[in-house]
Formats: C-alpha cells, structure tokens, sequence
C-alpha cells in the first residue's frame, strides 16, 4: 500500500470546533477509549465531507477499521445536524437580512433513464 500526503481546503479552526465537539459528545456519553483521538477523528471526518474520500481509503489512511470510519462520521454528522437550525429558523433569520447566499452545489444524475421515457414516447407518437 502506498500512502501519500493530502491538503483538506479548510482552516484549522473547523478541526478544532468539530474536535471540541467530539470530545464534549464523548464525555456526555461515557466513552472510556477510541481508536482515534477527537482531533483525529475530525480530520478524518473533514476529509470525507470536504474532499469525498472514501471509506476505503480513509480506512487505510488512519489504520482503522470500515466499520470504525462509518461510525465515525455517523456519529460526527449527526452532532452537526444537531447544531445546525431547522428550515423555519433558517427562513426566519433569511427574512432579516439584505440577500442569502444559496448552496449551489451540482449533484452529478443518471439521465438515460429520463431520456429512454422521452425518445420512446416520442417515437410511438411518430
């Protein structure tokens, strides 16, 4: 296996807010011992959300289980999910303010399905 060095686009201020999170949801919980320290954890959960690494490699890379990488960036999303508003408070706090930048991300779709539908009924009305 070959390893290799990777940049995340994103400040250390993100690593450190998601590790201080970590480890606040740690102690709530109980945890005694993980394999990955909360920092730790929230590289390798920045990596896959920013950078869409995969489990595989991100398995690799932090000499973790699949299962652990899963739960791992479960468990981080859903401490996030938490933090973030719902869709009335969003709506709210967008009605205040002068304009409201939209996420614009393209999401790459399989289009042979819709275009087999198309051509076939245009061509049994021909």
């Amino acid at each position: 296996m070959l390893v290799y060095p990777s940049a995340i686009d994103l400040s250390s201020s993100h690593l450190r807010f998601l590790a201080r999170e970590l480890t606040a949801h740690r102690r709530r919980i109980g945890s005694r011992w993980r394999r990955l320290a909360p920092g730790r954890q929230a590289l390798l959960v920045l990596a896959h959300l920013r950078c869409g690494d995969t489990y595989t490699r991100l398995a690799a890379g932090f000499g973790v289980g699949l299962a652990t990488v899963c739960r791992y960036i479960h468990e981080a999303v859903q401490l996030l999910a938490a933090l973030a508003p719902d869709l009335a408070d969003a709506v709210k706090v967008a009605t205040r303010k002068a304009y409201v930048i939209l996420d614009g991300t393209l999401l790459p779709i399989d289009r042979v399905a819709a275009d087999r539908t198309t051509r076939e009924n245009t061509s049994a009305t021909a």
